[in-house]
């Protein structure tokens, strides 16, 4: 009895050798409970009663045949980088079937869905109108829904190269891309010197615009100036009025003195020149020649002299008198 028990129990190990499995980290192991799959979370797994598919991305590069708009035929380029999807795992076993080749078989049947994409893209559009990021993009956007129903993740997807399959039309439309660069950059190049021009203009504007304001400045400070000028110049005006009116007022009052007491003449200093002068007049010895009016002269101003003397004599002692 023992001995069947050490035997039922080694029968037991052997079984669990050659039925569990050591799930490897890249791996999923799925299993059917009420016609759903499911993927198992332990670390060991029963070999017979699951499926065992790789975890890790895939990827795959799919050339396609499309016709761009006037039935030009084209080759597309489309690189594909799938994995399984674990929210998907019914719909992955449905398009790849129960074997661990699953996800290389969704990925074959995703390249009908993306071919019929690429063509239906690529006959709208004039050849010269394609371009590998905007095929891209209208693939990305599309292929999302249809990748749920194959149960896989798209991790990427990118157009790689849109190409004529006629060598004379890549030639043609290579001709045609250097034609635009050219021109592309020859407009460049017109609008850099019209940005210089430009640039030109306005300097010589501002500098004409600063000068034309210098002027205007130096205008303002020469009338400024000006007009101190003319202000000074009427306060020497006026100043000089004033001293000449002070000097006649002064004068008049001498006058009206000497008239009212005419004996002051005597004091007078040009009284006393005049009558030196004429005193010398005929005995200068500078004179070359003296004419009989330049005698005549001299003799009347000492006659004049003397009256006034004698005058200023006779109202003195007619004063006394009194």
């Amino acid at each position: 009895m023992f001995e069947s028990l050490i035997v039922l129990l080694v029968l037991i190990i052997l079984y669990g050798f050659y039925e569990y499995r050591l799930r490897k980290p890249d791996q999923i192991v799925l299993f059917e409970k009420n016609n759903n799959i499911s993927a198992r979370k332990g670390r060991f797994y029963p070999r017979h009663f699951s499926l065992a598919i790789p975890g890790n991305v895939q990827s795959r590069l799919i050339e396609i045949e499309a016709e761009a708009k006037g039935h030009i035929l084209i080759n597309v380029r489309i690189a594909v980088t799938a994995a399984a999807s674990n929210d998907h795992l019914s719909q992955l076993i449905r398009a790849g079937g129960w074997t661990a080749k699953c996800i290389t078989n969704a990925l074959d049947a995703s390249k009908v869905i993306l071919e019929a994409m690429v063509k239906e893209y690529c006959e709208k559009f004039e050849i010269e109108e394609l371009s590998s990021e905007k095929l891209t993009e209208s693939l990305k956007n599309k292929i999302v829904d249809e990748a749920h129903k194959l149960g896989l993740v798209f991790v990427s997807l990118t157009s790689q190269s849109i190409e004529p399959k006629d060598k004379e039309i890549t030639i043609a439309l290579q001709q045609q891309e250097e034609a635009r660069l050219k021109e592309q950059t020859e407009k460049s190049q017109q609008k850099t010197r019209i940005a210089i021009a430009k640039s030109k203009a306005e300097a010589d504007e501002q500098i004409l615009k600063t000068e034309h304001e210098l002027e205007l400045k130096k205008l303002d400070l020469r009338k400024v100036r000006e007009d101190n000028e003319a202000k000074i110049a009427d306060q020497r005006v006026k100043e000089e009025l004033e001293r000449k009116k002070l000097q006649l007022e002064f004068e008049q009052k001498e006058m009206e003195l000497l008239k009212n007491s005419p004996e002051l003449l005597m004091l007078s200093p040009q009284l006393a020149r005049l009558a030196e002068a004429s005193q010398q007049l005929p005995n200068a010895k500078t004179i070359v020649s003296l004419s009989a009016n330049d005698v005549q002269k001299g003799s009347q101003i000492v006659e004049t002299i003397q009256t006034l003397l004698q005058n200023v004599l006779a109202g003195k002692t007619q004063g006394n008198q009194k």
